[in-house]
């Protein structure tokens, strides 16, 4: 059985006992986090519909919130001197799946 959840603007698809990174929670380390499925599947049945998915709920344990990997980037403009340099660290909170029922 997997689910597939919404969770900051992505899909993401998971099973229990599963880990996934995703976009940073307000949630401390050890805390239940729920998400919204979008589709379930059961084996041969396949549950899309909302009035079938209000009934399901995926939970998830908040293992600990990390970094991503530093991304740098460069402009420049020939002729007149201009550069700058920039650089980004995306914030994740790593989750394990617990549940999907």
């Amino acid at each position: 059985m997997y689910a597939v959840i919404r969770c900051g603007g992505r899909q993401e698809r998971v099973q229990e006992g599963q880990r996934v990174w995703v976009d940073r929670l307000s949630a401390r380390v050890g805390e239940e986090v729920r998400f919204d499925p979008v589709l379930l599947v059961d084996g041969d049945r396949v549950m899309a519909t909302p009035e079938e998915l209000a009934q399901i709920s995926v939970t998830g344990s908040v293992v600990a919130q990390r970094l991503g990997a530093k991304v740098r980037a460069m402009t420049y403009k020939p002729k007149t001197n201009q550069r700058r340099r920039w650089g980004h660290r995306q914030r994740y909170t790593e989750v394990e799946i617990t549940g999907i029922g």
